[in-house]
């Protein structure tokens, strides 16, 4: 049986998270065609690579942002009922919600950095840097304007690489993602 402290902490994970979640999940839904780093390479490779698009990024950050207003209006109703059950969610606003998606897009874009600096190229695995790099990004941009335990961290960093695998083996079975990881 787990632990209802391990519960209450990844509830809270998963409330400030989804954001980031909705906006690495629609990125690559736009089908982008201008690329970030403009084509230019650096030291002979790509900069981000032709799957970083403005079109990606901006979709990931409105979609995430979005998803972030919804929480905004149903936390008063769903706060309620995590209160009854021992969870207190942290209040999101505006602008975390749009910091932790445009997080997770430049840490999205941190992790194809670093893939094309040590030679992997696009639609190469790079495992947990391919599941965890928006969650790092979107975490670092969470804390600066919300107090989010460092057990709930933990958990999504544990259970995110599982939910990205899934997610990516679903958009490849839909044409979204040309590779299923």
């Amino acid at each position: 049986m787990v632990s209802p402290n391990i519960m209450v902490y990844f509830f809270i994970g998963i409330w400030v998270i989804m954001p980031a979640y909705f906006a690495n999940a629609f990125a690559p839904l736009s089908r982008g065609k201008m690329r970030i780093d403009g084509g230019r390479k650096m030291f002979g490779k790509d900069i981000f690579g032709a799957g970083k698009t403005w079109e990606g990024f901006f979709l990931g950050v409105v979609a995430g942002t979005l998803f972030g207003v919804f929480e905004i209006l149903i936390y008063p109703y769903l706060n309620v009922v995590a209160v009854s059950y021992g969870i207190q969610l942290p209040e999101l606003s505006l602008i975390s919600v749009f910091f932790i998606s445009l997080g997770a897009m430049i840490g999205d874009l941190a992790g194809s950095f670093i893939k094309r600096r040590i030679g992997i190229e696009r639609g190469e695995s790079a495992p947990l840097l391919d599941q965890l790099d928006f969650v790092f990004g979107a975490f670092f941009f969470a804390l600066i304007f919300i107090k989010v335990p460092a057990a709930s961290i933990l958990l999504i960093i544990i259970f995110t690489p599982l939910v990205h695998l899934i997610s990516c083996a679903i958009g490849y079975k839909l044409g979204v993602k040309k590779v299923p990881w």
